[in-house]
């Protein structure tokens, strides 16, 4: 069966939570048997030969423009027209906004399978026009799609509700790989941070991700006194798309002594999972977050907002605040940072080769 993956920038290595999903599931999917090619964008690549294949997944670059418009969509036409000259079975087109061509791609005889990673329209960085054919997306794809996969249950009965899309919807949760305990001395001298005496924030620099809130909660700790004085606030990580929000909460951060690492990904990232005194998400909007669930496998103690997808993961309630909430959210660092620094959750749930193995039954159901 030959399926070709669009919706997504790209792997490997690439910013972002479906990235880091495709990653991880679509060398699975090849190990199964499945003929699988993902179409990334060019603009993304940072390889000095591109790649053609990895982990047995092939590749191909198509351009498109860079433009937070414009990009998703473009490209998505552009991966359907080589998914139909390639003799594709399926297309597998993530995230809603490129579900737009979900009708097209039908139209040139594809099956579509849906991932719906969540209502992208709830992200503050759209406008009016682009959170009206986010929506539009979401409906033409939970209309025409021949599968739907969620990553939660919140989607899943978001979709019932709002677009009346009950059969053939299937809920196959994000997943994690097993945990790189290590060491990274060198880098920690580099970055001016200690083992176990920071607090990690990990993710996108876009607003829904609220990590000013986190700052502004770091500087509240220590202005009271309530973390000890060589506690230290990592934001690991960037932006696609430099804008006055990004922009701000580096200033923000930099004139407050925060480290900023940047995007990371390997031994740099284990070592800060590995060591963190704790990991918090303060968003605002979230499917089913990859990086809460990194941090849970390292067995850390970890912070989350209280919006639906992080109250699905199930944590105790001693791990929650209200969202956008600074004083509570420094209230529950301050617990976190001073008690056990190991905590112990159950992943079972999030194994990515039975991801994979659900993932394969849907292609199977869809081209019955």
């Amino acid at each position: 069966m030959k399926v070709v993956v669009t919706g997504t920038r790209g792997i490997p290595g690439i910013m972002g939570g479906v990235e880091t999903h495709c990653e991880q599931l679509l060398p699975r999917l090849a190990e199964q048997g499945y003929d699988i090619t993902v179409i990334r964008r060019t603009s993304y690549v940072r390889e000095k030969e591109p790649l053609t294949e990895w982990k047995g997944v092939k590749i191909l670059d198509i351009d498109a423009p860079k433009s937070k418009a414009f990009e998703a969509i473009v490209h998505t036409f552009r991966a359907i027209n080589k998914a139909r000259s390639l003799q594709a079975d399926i297309i597998h087109i993530h995230t809603i906004g490129p579900n737009l061509l979900a009708p097209y791609a039908r139209l040139l005889g594809l099956k579509v399978v849906m991932t719906h990673h969540g209502p992208d329209y709830d992200r503050d960085k759209w406008g009016w026009f682009a959170k009206m054919m986010l929506r539009l997306g979401e409906r033409l794809g939970c209309r025409f799609a021949n599968q739907v996969i969620v990553i939660s249950d919140v989607i899943k009965r978001l979709i019932a509700e709002k677009c009346g899309r009950k059969e053939d919807v299937t809920l196959i949760y994000n997943g994690v790989t097993q945990p790189e305990i290590c060491s990274y001395p060198e880098y920690f001298s580099q970055l001016g941070i200690e083992e176990g005496k920071y607090i990690l924030g990990m993710c996108r620099f876009v607003p829904e991700k609220n990590l000013h809130h986190l700052v502004e909660a770091y500087l509240q700790l220590k202005k009271s006194g309530r973390i000890a004085e060589d506690m230290r606030l990592v934001l690991a990580g960037d932006t696609d798309f430099e804008d006055d929000y990004s922009r701000a909460l580096k200033k923000m951060a930099r004139d407050n002594d925060v480290v900023l690492p940047g995007f990371i990904k390997g031994q740099k990232l284990h070592s800060l999972l590995t060591h963190a005194s704790c990991y918090c998400l303060p968003s605002s909007h979230e499917g089913l977050p990859i990086a809460l669930l990194e941090a849970m496998s390292y067995n850390i103690p970890v912070v989350a907002s209280d919006i639906p997808a992080n109250l699905e993961i199930g944590l105790d309630g001693d791990c929650y605040f209200p969202c956008g909430n600074t004083e509570k959210l420094a209230d529950v660092l301050a617990a976190k940072c001073s008690g056990e620094r190991t905590e112990h959750y159950d992943m079972h749930l999030y194994n990515w080769d039975t991801i994979a193995e659900q993932t394969g039954e849907v292609y199977n159901k869809s081209i019955l």
